[in-house]
């Protein structure tokens, strides 16, 4: 008798553990959904508040801020039906991203960006340009920059399309995009981001491997059409590729191991 109401005694106990783990799982999770909504929600209100009072005759400025009331609506449509953590951070995101929209906004009006805002995890090492640039593709001029300008009035937050880091600035047309600007097709944007995205332009912060070991890799400029039949002891041989401009401070293209344009 002692026996079985000892084994009642132990399993009432586990019940009432298995209970309270529960009770405080529950508690825990609805804590961090709690604070994930709440979090969402003041990011979303604070670009409710940029995107409200905020106008412009700028091209550039207009964009962005048409830009930013679409991440505005996203993120409200988000909101609306999100029940999980998951769900809550997507909705933060996009409106973190409308506020970056907005922050670019502002600088094309001339105004103080404001405070600086939480990294965007979509443009988690896509980098940013620092550097104008031209090029031309399939008879089109396509520009990038640093700034906003007449000519660059499409900004981009930093990103990834198709797989290909993009990174922050202001461009001439949106090669983002699924239209990929002007009827340029699939293939004008791919040949576009070759141009527009190759690895000396500008600075791109860590994502160099997506060029180097992916687009760029050894089938490209080894053994191939640069082998070393091309590079070496020949055309530009020790001569060529030594104490001149590719010399010990590597002269045009100097110390700092960059290239300037």
């Amino acid at each position: 008798m002692k026996g079985v109401l000892l084994i009642l005694l132990i399993v009432l106990l586990a019940g009432l553990v298995i209970a309270a783990t529960q009770r405080g799982g529950r508690a825990r999770r609805q804590t961090e959904l709690d604070d994930a909504r709440a979090d969402a929600q003041r990011w979303y209100e604070r670009l409710g508040g940029q995107v409200m009072n905020l106008t412009s005759d700028d091209p550039a400025a207009r964009q962005a801020l048409a830009d930013a009331g679409e991440r505005y609506n996203a993120a409200g449509g988000q909101l609306q039906t999100a029940n999980s953590v998951r769900q809550f951070q997507l909705a933060r995101e996009s409106a973190l991203e409308g506020l970056t929209y907005a922050r670019a906004a502002r600088v094309a009006m001339g105004l103080d960006p404001g405070p600086d805002l939480p990294p965007l995890s979509s443009a988690h090492n896509t980098g940013q340009i620092t550097h104008e640039r031209e090029v031309t593709v399939q008879g089109h001029s396509y520009k990038a920059g640093p700034r906003p300008g007449a000519d660059t009035p499409y900004y981009y937050p930093g990103g990834r399309v198709e797989g290909r880091p993009v990174p922050s600035g202001w461009y001439s047309t949106p090669v983002w995009r699924t239209a990929l600007g002007a009827g340029a097709g699939v293939l004008g944007g791919m040949l576009i981001f070759d141009a527009l995205l190759s690895p000396e332009f500008g600075d791109f912060g860590d994502f160099g491997g997506d060029f180097a070991a992916g687009d760029m890799a050894a089938g490209d400029f080894a053994g191939g059409d640069m082998a070393a039949g091309d590079f070496s002891g020949g055309d530009i041989g020790g001569g060529d590729l030594t104490g001149g401009d590719f010399g010990r401070g590597f002269g045009d293209f100097g110390g700092g191991g960059g290239f300037d344009f």
